[in-house]
């Protein structure tokens, strides 16, 4: 009866951490370029009453065995990589990235962050910078005074001067890919960190032959959460919560049997 005990109780924290989860995503439903988290769970050590494959006699062995599991726990989280929905803003200045990579932002310990969400400003002296002050890597600077600001697919920026026709190109936008983006490490503020899980990132021009994907100027990239699935995941969690419960209730009532014997 012990041993359901502790199986059943791992099972309800796995549980507990999963709408941990669950409530983180649907608390970001409205955070720009946030990707959801998935639960993953696995199976904890078996012991061994008898061993599979253990001689059964001379001449046969065991065909199956005979193996006690004892119970789950959370392994690990994956990051829901797919594409969010679109927003129209208008202003010039939010950018969504249509397809794979990351922006590229300077912390002020000097380390590069990645991000998704493309809502940008500028600072005091024109630089482009994210509602943090970080600023955007490539560094870009806005002249004081420009009438508009125009960022083609290729993250090429242009601005238009008083007085001038023709549109002056300031610079371009650079993003990051990585081979395993699940691996990115997530310090809030929409920012990840590259780790060696994720690996290197390959930088590179958007919408280059790298697979980079194209910049979309005057749209904001929304959360990927499903508000219906962490509903429905919700729901499962609380049942396999609950159906865990009952089985600590009736391992308890075997329990108390067992002690009622003596009486």
């Amino acid at each position: 009866m012990i041993r359901a005990l502790y199986t059943a109780a791992s099972g309800m924290a796995a549980q507990e951490l999963n709408l941990d989860n669950v409530a983180n995503n649907l608390a970001n439903s409205s955070t720009s370029g946030f990707r959801s988290r998935r639960l993953q769970f696995e199976d904890l050590i078996y012991q061994n009453l008898i061993m599979p494959g253990a001689a059964a006699s001379q001449q046969t062995t065991m065909v199956a065995g005979l193996q006690v599991g004892l119970g789950t726990r959370s392994a690990a989280s994956e990051v829901i990589q797919t594409q969010g929905d679109f927003t129209q803003t208008g202003n010039p200045l939010d950018m969504t990235i249509q397809g794979q990579g990351f922006f590229q932002v300077l912390l002020p310990d000097g380390e590069t962050a990645y991000t998704r969400a493309g809502s940008f400003h500028l600072d005091a002296v024109g630089n482009l910078v994210t509602q943090d002050g970080d600023p955007v890597q490539p560094s870009i600077s806005i002249p004081s005074g420009a009438t508009s600001i125009t960022v083609a697919q290729d993250g090429t920026v242009s601005v238009t001067l008083p007085g001038q026709a023709a549109a002056t190109q300031v610079g371009q936008l650079q993003l990051a890919l990585f081979n395993n983006p699940g691996g990115l490490n997530s310090t809030g503020s929409n920012l990840f960190l590259a780790t060696t899980a994720s690996g290197e990132p390959i930088l590179g021009a958007p919408g280059g032959s790298d697979g980079l994907g194209s910049i979309v100027q005057g749209m904001l990239e929304q959360s990927n959460v499903s508000v219906v699935d962490e509903f429905v995941n919700m729901i499962i969690a609380q049942r396999s919560y609950e159906a865990n419960s009952q089985v600590v209730n009736a391992a308890n009532q075997m329990l108390q049997n067992i002690n009622n014997l003596g009486r």
